[in-house]
């Protein structure tokens, strides 16, 4: 038994699925050859045996998915709050057990936007309602080596998209430089078949690692619009990068909650959108 006021971590099952299937194709010259698809399974979210949402997912990492729902939708308050993550695939399920029992999430729920998110992500309750209580600490610093040094890193994980494409990753890192020689850190990376997916499978990873965002950066491969802002700022990381671009709500928060995000990053080449007075050159 724990001791009173110790950290209690979830019971979880490891419940990884197959990432990729093979099957037959034809190119344009005729010729017939077998190729690597990215997976996609419904996986429907009970908490304390009330059915939440469903999920379309890729299955890298079902139990932190379902925990870093949880977090950014703002449902629970914390890990402590969770007594554990059952993923079973021959129902396509995960239960989620709370040390409290019986949540009732009908209130926060029943209001809902649809996102910009790949296979229409979802937030529940007022989009900018907490939006206003959160400020990023200002002393996190990036350095533009430290950057590059963060999309080496990035480009050289081996990826499911590098085998079948039809996925999006995210990755938080710890980014350092000396003065000598600039370093990145990759604590986490996670693709999935949509972009909020796989930020609210690293939000879990780092609930269940209790992991502060304070000095991480936050990469993506998906465009920054507001839902990734926001959630990017949930999980306290000052720092948002992306290869792809952003949209001018997306911005907006940016510049309200103080993020650094930089967009159109890939090789050394980028563009430093808000945030600047983190960033050195």
């Amino acid at each position: 038994m724990a001791e009173p006021g110790a950290a209690m971590r979830p019971e979880l099952t490891e419940a990884r699925r197959d990432l990729t299937f093979d099957v037959e194709a034809i190119d344009e010259s005729g010729q017939r050859s077998t190729v690597a698809i990215a997976g996609e399974h419904p996986l429907t979210l009970y908490v304390d045996r009330r059915e939440l949402v469903t999920l379309m997912t890729l299955g890298q990492a079902p139990e932190a998915l379902a925990l870093g729902f949880l977090r950014n939708q703002r449902l629970l308050e914390g890990i402590d709050d969770i007594a554990a993550v059952h993923v079973d695939w021959e129902v396509d399920a995960v239960a989620v057990t709370t040390r409290a029992g019986a949540s009732d999430f009908s209130e926060r729920t029943a209001r809902r936007t649809v996102t910009t998110g790949c296979g229409q992500g979802s937030v529940f309750g007022d989009l900018m309602a907490e939006i206003d209580a959160i400020r990023l600490p200002v002393e996190p610093r990036l350095t533009q080596r430290g950057l590059y040094a963060l999309l080496d890193a990035v480009r050289r994980q081996e990826t499911i998209y590098k085998q079948a494409g039809a996925v999006h990753g995210c990755a938080l890192a710890r980014c350092t430089d000396d003065g000598m020689d600039a370093r990145a850190d990759v604590l986490y990376y996670v693709e999935d078949v949509g972009r909020h997916n796989a930020v609210d499978a690293i939000a879990g990873h780092m609930w269940l690692d209790r992991i502060d965002g304070a000095d991480k950066v936050f990469y993506t491969t998906g465009r920054l619009t507001s839902e990734m802002v926001i959630k990017c700022a949930q999980m306290g990381v000052p720092f948002l990068v992306s290869r792809s671009g952003l949209t001018e709500m997306g911005y907006r928060i940016a510049r309200q909650v103080g993020l650094t995000m930089i967009g159109r990053a890939a090789n050394t080449r980028y563009l430093l959108f808000t945030g600047a007075e983190r960033f050195d050159r």
